[in-house]
């Protein structure tokens, strides 16, 4: 059985990392960094994971990722290992926070 392997990054924070899957979070969901009260907190907090979830559009993506994962083992390369990369601009909120979900 392959392994499934999530991280999470921010893009302002060099290189993206290498992976078969990559999400952007970018540009279509909104960033909590531009909330004061959300700011200096960080995906282990559970407001922030609450804004993040209820941003319209996150829990789709996580489930088209979950589909994504299973389509590639069951593909017929099973062996090799899923990497999820998912990214956005500083990494402590939304990537955080969906890679976690999705994990």
């Amino acid at each position: 059985m392959a392994r499934v392997e999530i991280t999470s990054f921010g893009y302002l924070h060099g290189a993206e990392p290498d992976a078969r899957i990559k999400l952007d979070l970018r540009h279509h969901f909104r960033d909590p960094h531009v909330n004061p009260e959300l700011r200096h907190l960080t995906a282990h907090d559970q407001a922030v994971r609450d804004a993040v979830m209820a941003t319209e559009g996150v829990e789709q993506l996580v489930q088209t990722a979950v589909d994504m994962v299973a389509a590639f083992l069951a593909g017929p390369r099973q062996e090799e290992p899923v990497t999820v990369a998912v990214g956005c601009a500083g990494g402590r909120h939304r990537a955080a926070t969906a890679a976690s979900v999705l994990a």
